[in-house]
């Protein structure tokens, strides 16, 4: 996959102070605040940065978290994993592999045949419905 490089003041012209914020600054969006937290329809999801496939709707499931969960990227390369020690927790960070930009955190709390939680913000996303 080609990664993406581009310098802050280009993500900023880019993206909403929004999609910022949450992707290049590493924010959080509210719980139960996301387009996509409930979105059912069937299609995929990908970075709202660089537009790369992160997700299907086939691995979305409800974990009542507030935010979209799946319990497995659309491939194993898609996102990229890192440890977050930030505001005093342990937690794995998912970013886009492409383009870098924070998604959200993973967590061992999901359905199988993972075990997996991928806990992502809807401002990373943008949802292109199946056709």
């Amino acid at each position: 996959m080609e990664k993406i490089q581009k310098t802050e003041d280009e993500w900023r012209e880019e993206l909403t102070p929004e999609q910022y914020y949450i992707l290049r600054q590493k924010g959080t969006e509210p719980a139960f605040s996301g387009a996509l937290y409930r979105n059912h329809e069937k299609g995929s999801y990908h970075c709202a940065a660089c537009g790369a496939l992160l997700f299907q709707s086939d691995a979305k499931f409800e974990s009542g978290s507030g935010w979209p969960s799946f319990w497995n990227p659309a491939e194993n390369d898609a996102v990229a994993t890192h440890e977050d020690e930030s505001f005093g927790m342990r937690r794995i960070e998912v970013t886009c592999a492409r383009c870098g930009g924070h998604l959200g955190h993973v967590f061992p709390d999901g359905p199988r045949p993972t075990g997996l939680r991928y806990c992502i913000n809807s401002t990373s996303l943008k949802f292109a419905k199946e056709e």
